[in-house]
């Protein structure tokens, strides 16, 4: 007990330092590149900020990116080439096996921190489920070879869709039965049940989609080769470069974005000698050993999308999301729609209707006066600049997103 009160700063005449709430959200303005001074230059610069994106949903990358650009006239071009030509971004699985926009040097990072042990059990389940849902015809040996003749298909032609990897490994149509004889018993075809596996396996990416940034339709690559770290080297790499960036969190926050066990979070916050920090609600974050106060920021606003990493960033989210909110802006599985923000905080949500054009709503009034309205209805119009022709959909759709897009 007497260590890991030293560790957490607890020791007989140490004081432990306080992160109020007004400098939470300081850090937000300028570490995640919202405040105007604060834009990057490149994706690769808001993605290294961020430390990850989410790309389950393709737009979210984009609009992402956008709303941190100092030119967000070049986010789709500038994006592309990081994703698709250069290779400085990847999209692949990673915490909570969920897929993530990360800077191309994480990858490895990224996969020995948290995919290898989903990707076991993903594994083992696409074994276990293909066997007994053919009645031993598909074998644990058949689909290894069926999967060693796609990956080298795959190699041949650099990017491919599932249909047409098949046509070069016909074995892929194969089906098999899931769940029988339960209510959710459906066919499934060993193409997409195996590509899935050997994405969260790290050995296969999303590559450039089948049409415009806004798809969600995409071809498949063989993921760029990376070391293999083990475990205990890459959590802690990990969660150090996401404290730099949302540190202070709480136990909580950490194992909710990791996905990890609470053993892993600690092994890995005593590995690089993280500090504990008193937050307003009484709660104990965390820090990295080197962090700093930020500077002073001028008054911010943002439009951000749906399952943006700021609003996505913590579990514990009263400090910068009233309560109160969280019926509109968020879906009935807790994923986040698009939020108009104001100097550090929550205060509204926006939509884009069919005819393009973009609304928004303040729904916590409270400090946003003339000058925060003013302030959002200039990154709005800076939205609707960059956006021109493209008309978004999240795919989540949120009370309030869906009220504004019908103009209700």
């Amino acid at each position: 007990m007497r260590a890991r009160q030293l560790r957490e700063g607890d020791g007989v005449g140490e004081k432990r330092r306080h992160i109020a709430v007004a400098e939470r959200r300081a850090r937000l303005a300028l570490r995640h590149r919202l405040a105007g001074t604060a834009r990057a230059a490149s994706p690769e610069e808001v993605a290294a900020s961020l430390v990850a994106l989410h790309g389950t949903d393709p737009a979210t990358v984009y609009l992402a990116v956008g709303s941190r650009l100092a030119d967000a006239g070049k986010t789709v071009a500038e994006l592309d080439r990081a994703l698709y030509e250069d290779r400085t971004l990847v999209r692949m699985h990673g915490m909570r096996h969920t897929v993530f926009v990360f800077p191309t040097e994480l990858a490895a990072v990224v996969h020995a921190s948290t995919g290898l042990a989903i990707a076991t059990k993903a594994r083992a389940g696409l074994i276990k489920d293909m066997v007994s849902g053919s009645d031993g015809r598909l074998t644990e040996e058949w689909l290894a070879e069926v999967e060693a003749s796609a990956l080298a298909a795959l190699a041949r032609r650099g990017q491919a869709t599932v249909n047409e990897l098949v046509q070069d490994e016909p074995r892929l149509r194969e089906q098999f039965t899931y769940g029988a004889g339960r209510s959710y018993e459906s066919a499934h075809t060993v193409s997409s049940q195996l590509m899935r596996v050997l994405g969260v396996e790290g050995r296969v990416v999303r590559g450039r989609p089948l049409g415009s940034w806004t798809s969600t339709q995409f071809r498949w690559a063989v993921a760029p080769p990376h070391p293999e770290l083990p475990p205990s080297e890459a959590q802690p790499e990990l969660l150090r470069r996401w404290l730099a960036v949302c540190g202070p969190a709480t136990e909580a926050d950490l194992k909710w974005w990791t996905g990890w066990k609470v053993t892993d979070v600690r092994r890995a916050l005593a590995a690089i000698g993280a500090v504990a920090v008193s937050l307003d609600d009484g709660a104990t974050g965390y820090v990295t050993a080197d962090d700093t106060a930020p500077g002073p920021a001028a008054p911010w606003a943002a439009l951000l999308p749906g399952l943006d990493p700021t609003a996505m960033g913590w579990q514990e989210r009263d400090w910068y999301l009233s309560p109160s909110l969280r019926p509109a802006l968020f879906d009935g599985s807790g994923n986040v729609g698009p939020t108009v923000w104001w100097d550090g905080r929550v205060v509204g949500g926006w939509a884009q209707r069919a005819d393009g054009a973009l609304v928004w709503r303040v729904l916590d009034p409270a400090g946003v006066g003339r000058e925060a309205l003013a302030a959002i209805e200039t990154e709005a119009a800076r939205l609707r600049a960059w956006l021109g022709p493209t008309r978004i959909t999240p795919r989540f759709r949120t009370p309030l997103e869906k009220e504004l897009t019908t103009g209700q």
